[in-house]
């Protein structure tokens, strides 16, 4: 496998209603009131930009079942859409919408996609999911999601089909010449005629590919066909690793997929997840964290655990230790997170309220609490050993702990020369130094 590696590292931020925190919205200066206003995703992301990050990323979640009275809309706006409205007011940073190949069109998106991608010059990235609940199934006229390995099964002629459409014709393909009456190539510009077993697609797309050829491809599942579908798709994937232990595993795991692939000298970046508390000394930090524990709703915290582990976690005694869960290889969820939960157990040996704190900012992702020294040391130490290329950065408050980030962090990665002082080209693929 190939040994590339950049000097620098990448960092893009999820952006997630008014944070990660679970009580984010609850502090009395939270930005909740704003979550469903588009000025306030854009000034997150001039934010992003302004702090010379590569990429603002939108998960999505295509139901919402409102089942108490504390339900977040977190995905109150369609991701192309905000990214949309969000790209007229920046210049430089990535834009990554979530696309689940489950639900999706691939005709449809792979025109918003692309269309997006020529008004921005080449700034746009998407993120492949299968999606995980019966909820979303329902909502697109389904009784239930199909099995995991069906699911993947679909993703990859999706991701496949998603390359056809997105390099069917070249720009250059549209010549408009007015002398010889010739508006295009007609003959470069052909129907790819896909026919599978989930999709029928003649093509080709009625947009040519991008200024930076297609879309940057991310990936996130850590199963096996997750990381199978990573191989033969992405240039990037966002992975969950609690601790060094655990980014190995998952590095290791990747690298010898790609070895056994077609492609073995294939280089695809990790971008672990990051939560931050940051200030100038590491008690400040801390309290920062401890004010937000302190607003977390149990009730809430506790429904979250039943989600990540798939069982009823409500009768769980609180202050007892976590009663013993099934081994992955007998988890039929979302497989890195509940890698991830067991890692937590296997180092911590937690009561069930120590877990619920461990995951209320970001479910598990690595958390580094301390001053910008201390937190770039650990940063560092990731990116030096191969274990991330970069970060995905999830704050646990918004706007708030991405202004830390900003102020305190950044600055801090720029004077180890860790990190980027201006952009230097205009892509996603170029912030990313990709081919």
């Amino acid at each position: 496998m190939s040994n590339f590696k950049n000097e620098q590292l990448n960092i893009g931020v999820l952006l997630y209603g008014c944070g990660h925190h679970q009580a984010a919205w609850l502090m009395e200066d939270s930005s909740i009131e704003q979550i469903g206003d588009i000025s306030y995703y854009q000034s997150l992301a001039q934010l992003s930009e302004n702090g010379l990050l590569d990429a603002v990323f939108f998960a999505d979640n295509q139901s919402f079942p409102a089942k108490s009275d504390s339900e977040l809309p977190a995905f109150w706006l369609d991701p192309i859409i905000n990214l949309t409205a969000i790209s007229q007011v920046t210049h430089h940073i990535g834009l990554v919408s979530t696309i689940s190949s489950s639900f999706s069109n691939p005709y449809t998106v792979a025109r918003q996609l692309l269309t997006l991608d020529h008004a921005t010059n080449g700034r746009v990235g998407w993120n492949l999911v299968t999606s995980m609940s019966d909820l979303e199934a329902q909502n697109h006229s389904m009784e239930a999601l199909p099995s995991h390995d069906k699911r993947y099964q679909k993703a990859n002629e999706f991701a496949e089909l998603m390359d056809k459409l997105f390099t069917s014709w070249q720009k250059e393909h549209f010549i408009h010449d007015r002398d010889n009456n010739q508006l295009i190539k007609h003959d470069q510009i052909k129907p790819f005629n896909h026919s599978g077993e989930h999709f029928q697609v003649n093509g080709p797309l009625s947009t040519p590919s991008s200024p930076q050829g297609k879309p940057v491809a991310m990936q996130a599942g850590a199963s096996k066909q997750g990381i199978a579908l990573a191989v033969k798709h992405a240039d990037a994937v966002y992975s969950v690793s609690w601790n060094i232990k655990q980014a190995k595993a998952y590095r290791a795991k990747l690298n010898d997929a790609i070895q056994q692939s077609s492609t073995p000298n294939k280089y695809i970046k990790v971008f672990p997840g990051l939560v931050t508390y940051v200030a100038e000394t590491r008690e400040a930090a801390l309290l920062k964290k401890e004010k937000l524990d302190k607003r977390l709703p149990i009730e809430n915290a506790i429904k979250q655990l039943s989600t990540f582990v798939r069982q009823d976690c409500t009768k769980w005694a609180l202050d007892e230790l976590v009663p013993a869960l099934p081994p992955v290889e007998a988890f039929d969820g979302p497989v890195g997170r509940y890698e991830t939960i067991l890692e937590i157990i296997e180092d911590t040996q937690p009561t069930v309220r120590e877990l619920l704190g461990y995951l209320n900012a970001g479910g598990g992702h690595l958390t580094l609490i301390g001053t910008p020294v201390e937190i770039v040391d650990e940063m560092e130490r990731w990116f030096k050993l191969g274990v991330a290329d970069g970060f995905n950065l999830m704050p646990p408050t918004l706007p708030y702990s991405l202004e830390d980030f900003v102020e305190f962090i950044v600055p801090e990665l720029q004077r180890r020369g860790l990190y980027r002082e201006a952009y230097f080209g205009h892509t996603f693929k170029e912030h990313l130094n990709i081919n």
